[in-house]
């Protein structure tokens, strides 16, 4: 059944760091090709997760990664809230950011990128306006850290946990790309930070505590690869034998 269209795009090359909005984007086995292949490890963490995020660091999500080299799949640089341009592996970057995260810092490359829980994450506009509305707040879709946004035909908040268990398609034909919803994204203090100043507003998580025992959009495994773009139409298959 159509479900609605892709909104917009973004994909995170350094973990925490500022959101790439993309016109287009490359659909992988390991997610949106660029995505979170780089982070900043701890060097005081040496298991599990050991990502700097700015759940740690609040002031992360305002480094924005840069481009120097045409055709690029990675960052070559970020730009520092105070206008610096830095190299992504420079050890001037992991030295301001060690100051301001009071760790040891290293810049790292992984193939198949750093996640969380899964390599890609959806969330409807629908989903983003009423944690908005009961926080009280106008919040930018940044917040949320989604790699697709999707715009519904038929419009209601938290929709995405209806999804589990099915299949979303992109655009029409035997090889549109094919994700399949396979669990709720539980939230964590990340979305409090507003993403141009880092301010904190804890009543964004806890509107979305009260509302829907935390969760806000989906995360998804990817069955078949290919091409994204804003606008492209989106279906919901029930059944995996459906695509």
């Amino acid at each position: 059944m159509p479900l609605g269209v892709i909104a917009a795009l973004f994909r995170y090359p350094v973990k925490s760091m500022a959101a790439e909005p993309l016109s287009v984007a490359e659909l992988g086995f390991h997610g949106l090709r660029g995505d979170r292949r780089l982070a900043f490890h701890r060097l005081d963490v040496d298991h599990g997760r050991p990502w700097l995020s700015a759940s740690r660091m609040p002031e992360l999500v305002r480094y924005v990664p840069t481009y120097k080299e045409p055709d690029s799949e990675l960052p070559t640089h970020v730009r520092t809230p105070a206008g610096a341009d830095m190299p992504v592996f420079g050890d001037e970057l992991a030295a301001e950011v060690r100051q301001l995260c009071g760790v040891p810092v290293r810049m790292m490359q992984l193939s198949h990128g750093m996640f969380d829980d899964a390599n890609l994450s959806v969330i409807s506009t629908a989903t983003v306006g009423e944690i908005g509305r009961l926080a009280g707040l106008a919040l930018d879709i940044r917040r949320f850290r989604p790699n697709l946004v999707l715009r519904l035909d038929a419009p209601a908040a938290f929709q995405e946990d209806a999804w589990l268990g099915s299949l979303l398609s992109f655009g029409e034909g035997p090889a549109a790309p094919v994700v399949a919803i396979t669990q709720h994204d539980i939230r964590c203090s990340m979305v409090n930070l507003d993403p141009e100043t880092a301010a904190s507003s804890p009543s964004v998580q806890k509107a979305i505590v009260q509302s829907n025992q935390n969760r806000a959009g989906a995360y998804g495994a990817i069955i078949r690869g290919g091409t994204l773009t804003p606008g492209l139409q989106v279906f919901l298959h029930p059944h995996l034998a459906a695509v």
